[in-house]
């Protein structure tokens, strides 16, 4: 693709979305071979979990105690190996997709190829993001607890209002730790950085376009829990109002627009470190992911003004 400077200078969230869609079109058979191999599988767990834990779960609402630690045992095994092929899944997404964002035309196989050099960095990068989760939900879970206390339970507005504002602050930094996450492991792909060092260089990243990057986020998050609610409320749990047919047919529809969700996220992320690279004034080498390819872009081009940017012709 090429994107001109008058594009740049009145980049919006839909400018972003329409070069995502567009990256297809230069490797459309490596662009679908991800899509079939990686993206689908892991649409499919996500929302087919719900499905497979529902009889578990219902059985322990219901079971004596020695049946029930039988059953939770089940229960941590099945969610053990799903969290193991979820995050995998993401990670080779994440190095298959971000690596269909160069200016030449790239095979399925080498686009595979390029995953096991960037999977430990964004395994890295990834346990760094996930450690600031944990202390993120600690203290916001503290927060909750002094203001229960802190608030007049008998004042019912007063108490309904505090809640309210502490979920909208607790959403909305989610969105943003979200962001700095998925723009953290496109760094970790495209640079030779990960870790720390990746999530302080999409937080720089990030300045400036936080906007961008929330709205992203926010609108990639609304659409899954759209998807998973529908899933649920019709496939898993809608047994006495859809028939077995109206359920499949449901869930496999379902489950392809999970599939177009997630694949436009990750392209739409990579996308976005190229317009944070450009508005930062920062040079976007190419070659570096290239060369992971086996190919050679030509030299390193950096940007020189604040709306410029290299031609990517996808």
């Amino acid at each position: 693709m090429d994107l001109e400077a008058e594009k740049l200078q009145s980049l919006s969230v839909s400018d972003i979305l329409k070069e995502s869609i567009s990256i297809r079109k230069r490797s459309p058979k490596t662009f679908y071979l991800i899509t079939l191999t990686l993206i689908f599988p892991i649409s499919f767990a996500i929302l087919a979990h719900s499905l497979s834990t529902h009889p578990i779960i219902s059985q322990l609402q219901s079971d004596t105690a020695a049946v029930a630690a039988s059953n939770w045992s089940r229960l941590l095994i099945f969610q053990f190996f799903y969290l193991i092929f979820i995050f995998a899944f993401s990670f080779l997404s994440t190095a298959a997709v971000v690596s269909l964002y160069t200016s030449k035309p790239v095979s399925f196989s080498s686009t595979v190829a390029v995953v096991p050099s960037v999977f430990r960095r964004l395994f890295v990068t990834f346990l760094w993001i996930a450690l600031l989760m944990v202390a993120y939900n600690i203290v916001f879970l503290r927060f909750l607890v002094l203001l229960v206390y802190a608030v007049d339970t008998q004042n019912v507005i007063l108490f309904v209002f505090s809640i309210l504002v502490v979920f909208a602050l607790f959403l909305g930094l989610h969105v943003y730790i979200s962001a700095w996450w998925h723009l953290a492991s496109v760094v970790s792909v495209l640079e030779p950085v990960y870790g720390f060092t990746a999530m302080k260089k999409s937080y720089e990243l990030l300045k400036e376009r936080t906007y961008n990057g929330f709205t992203i986020v926010f609108d990639y998050l609304t659409f899954c829990r759209v998807i998973n609610g529908l899933f649920g409320s019709v496939v898993v749990h809608g047994g006495d109002d859809y028939g077995v047919l109206s359920r499949i047919m449901v869930g496999g529809f379902l489950v392809g627009v999970l599939v177009i969700v997630n694949l436009i996220g990750l392209l739409v992320h990579s996308v976005f470190y190229y317009v944070c690279k450009s508005y930062h004034h920062q040079g976007i080498g190419k070659s570096v992911l290239y060369d992971h390819l086996g190919g050679y872009l030509g030299e390193y081009v950096p940007l020189k003004s604040r709306i410029q940017m290299e031609n990517l012709d996808v």
